[in-house]
């Protein structure tokens, strides 16, 4: 037996207001949102009282989905250091195929969006960066070129 997709990423994040705004101007699609809580949560993550509010975010082929999760209770923990640099064991980071890499920074970095180092370029085939947004969130970008 194989799996039969990946069904989404989830991230956990402090502003969620802020997180939408920064994944809808990147291009995902917001299919809604949801408070989270009770006894079926508490047995799924293994914590008591479980309170979150969750947005549902699509690629725009929608192939792929993002989930965006807030807790309220327990309240979420804050890695040391704060933000993790994209080496710590576990980290992960999101990669999405954009058309235009630097119009995409100037527009993420109105949300708060920072490259964590530069726009390069791989062999003849990508420019690609990392960003990390709200968060701490780290995502890459990759345009293809030719």
């Amino acid at each position: 037996m194989a799996i039969q997709r990946m069904d989404n990423v989830g991230i956990v994040v402090d502003d969620m207001e802020a997180a939408k705004a920064f994944f809808i101007e990147l291009g995902l699609e917001l299919e809604g949102t949801a408070p989270i809580e009770g006894p079926w949560v508490d047995r799924i993550l293994g914590l008591p009282d479980v309170r979150t509010d969750i947005a549902m975010l699509r690629t725009p082929d929608g192939h792929s989905r993002l989930e965006l999760t807030t807790f309220h209770n327990p309240p979420p923990l804050t890695p040391v250091p704060s933000p993790p640099p994209p080496h710590t064991l576990g980290f992960c980071r999101l990669m999405f195929a954009v058309d235009d890499i630097k119009d995409t920074v100037a527009r993420l970095h109105t949300h708060d969006g920072e490259l964590l180092g530069e726009i390069t370029q791989f062999e003849e085939a990508y420019l690609l960066c990392y960003l990390r947004g709200p968060g701490g969130v780290i995502i890459a970008l990759a345009e293809a070129l030719g």
